[in-house]
């Protein structure tokens, strides 16, 4: 039995369905990511499963229980990390550790997740005046301190400094080699890329791809080229060049429609280098997330609008 099981779970406000028949799984010991565009349904999703929203329709079970109606049996299994982490304002990071700490029968060590999660420099100071980063830091350890068996994290990277994205990501590993499921929310490709073991893609309230990294970049693979580069280059003269149709699919990303040869990528690349453009990439035959996500939904990847001060975002995007 799959540690979260979702099936033809339907949300609806009003006559708006935000979610319209999703179905998933997600494992222990696996991390399971959820991409989607702005009001692709990823938040009323999520917020199903972790118990704060009723299903219009379908069934969510998480360890054996409806999150729903069973949410107090889950509580002591399962921790959320919500971006800004609800936390008094003038409540130091330690103080909130130990009140945490209390909440749960079998917690971690508080030195434990101080050093796991590089608080060391914060402990003493009022949660106001940590930085977008450090907050980040510490409502995931806030969310794991109960040794939970489900995690969800929302945006754990967000406003992280690069330091402190090797912190998280050896803290979701570390979970995951726990045998920890987690679910995971995020805006930023390379982490997913990075991190997880399952992705699924939303949009417009239904599921367009399921699969592993390798799975989703393997159904888009094709022969052509793509690259990156900075935005408004000549494609008629750089098509006459190549003698192929280029286009411009979002800003900064090029395809060339023709199978890639040896000779295509040089042709391509002095061209670049005598209009002194420089290339961010070239991919001949294969794609990135990036690509995937476009080609699935016809959008970019955006950010979420900022949070507010305490608790959950001003209800992020359904």
């Amino acid at each position: 039995m799959a540690t979260i099981e979702v099936n033809d779970l339907y949300i609806a406000y009003g006559e708006k369905i935000a979610v319209g028949g999703v179905s998933f799984q997600a494992n222990s010991g696996e991390v399971t990511t959820i991409l989607g565009p702005n009001g692709a349904g990823k938040t009323s999703t999520v917020e199903s499963v972790e118990g704060y929203k009723k299903p219009s329709r379908g069934s969510v079970n998480v360890l054996g229980f409806d999150p729903y109606r069973d949410l107090p049996k889950l509580t002591s299994s399962i921790g959320v990390m919500l971006q800004n982490g609800g936390i008094y304002p003038r409540m130091t990071p330690l103080q909130a550790l130990h009140l945490f700490h209390g909440y749960y029968k079998n917690p971690l060590r508080i030195d434990y997740l101080i050093e796991l999660t590089n608080l060391q420099g914060t402990l003493k100071t009022p949660f106001r005046r940590l930085s977008g980063g450090e907050k980040q830091r510490l409502s995931l350890a806030l969310a794991i301190i109960g040794s939970p068996k489900v995690v969800f994290l929302d945006e754990p990277t967000a406003g992280i400094d690069p330091e402190g994205r090797l912190a998280v990501r050896e803290v979701i590993r570390n979970l995951k080699s726990q045998g920890c499921c987690v679910l995971l929310t995020t805006h930023e490709l390379d982490e997913a890329q990075r991190l997880s073991d399952r992705i699924l893609i939303l949009d417009n309230g239904k599921i367009v791809a399921d699969g592993s990294l390798d799975d989703l970049m393997s159904a888009s693979r094709g022969d052509n080229i793509r690259f990156s580069a900075p935005s408004g280059i000549n494609l008629s003269e750089l098509s006459r060049a190549l003698d192929a149709i280029v286009s411009e699919e979002r800003a900064g990303e090029y395809l060339v429609s023709t199978p890639a040869t040896p000779d295509l990528v040089a042709r391509l690349t002095s061209f670049l280098a005598g209009k002194n453009i420089i290339v961010g990439d070239i991919r001949a035959g294969r794609s990135s997330l990036e690509d995937v996500f476009f080609a699935l939904t016809g959008k970019p990847i955006e950010s979420e609008s900022q949070p507010t001060s305490f608790g959950r975002k001003s209800r992020r995007s359904r």
